[in-house]
């Protein structure tokens, strides 16, 4: 399994709409990485040094790598396209129509409505997206040994989601546990507030 590579920019291609073949020079060697075209904004100047998180899907015919801008990125890539009918296309089109935050944000409140902007995702789809990866998401946020907040955290029900969000953002436990007192203690967001706020306040602290 390739993680990631590190190397120049080598080429830039769009075969067809929606599709961006990136393909970046390492050790002599062109890799052919599909990403989404929101990655296009973030990369430097032909020829420069990128690093690009890697997937890659072996099958009968071909080997595709996927490339994303972060872990975080690349694991609920992963996650998406262990739900029944969504493929890497639809997957990387959902990344691309909504970002990582956004579309984290959509499948940890059940936003179907948002999952449904993206083109080729229905009703259906964006449901199962956002039962699916909810309870997975919630296992992590389980299994991730939380610590106990202060009272000026948001109420459970909140904190839940905001947590979950947070994780899936590639943030780590003690990160989470410091925005999150420091948001309720210097802010007047109430503790019920919904899990929107909580993740925007939360996200602009930890991007200080």
């Amino acid at each position: 399994m390739i993680s990631y590579l590190k190397g120049a920019i080598a080429s830039i291609q769009k075969p067809s709409a929606g599709r961006v073949i990136l393909t970046i020079e390492v050790n002599q060697i062109g890799y052919d990485i599909q990403v989404a075209p929101r990655l296009m904004q973030d990369l430097p100047a032909m020829g420069d040094l990128v690093q690009v998180f890697t997937h890659m899907q072996v099958k009968e015919d071909q080997t595709v790598l996927y490339g994303f801008a972060s872990t975080a990125e690349r694991d609920l890539f992963r996650q998406l396209i262990s739900v029944s009918g969504v493929g890497p296309q639809l997957a990387l089109a959902l990344l691309d129509a909504l970002g990582l935050q956004d579309l984290v944000q959509a499948i940890v409140t059940s936003n179907t409505r948002m999952l449904s902007r993206t083109p080729g995702v229905g009703t259906k789809t964006a449901e199962r997206i956002a039962l699916e990866l909810k309870t997975k998401l919630a296992e992590w946020r389980m299994q991730s040994g939380r610590t106990t907040l202060p009272d000026s955290a948001p109420a459970t029900n909140v904190q839940e989601d905001v947590e979950m969000t947070l994780l899936a953002l590639g943030y780590t436990n003690g990160e989470i546990m410091q925005a999150l007192r420091a948001v309720g203690q210097e802010t007047a967001l109430a503790k019920n507030a919904d899990a929107e706020e909580w993740i925007r306040k939360a996200i602009a602290w930890l991007s200080r």
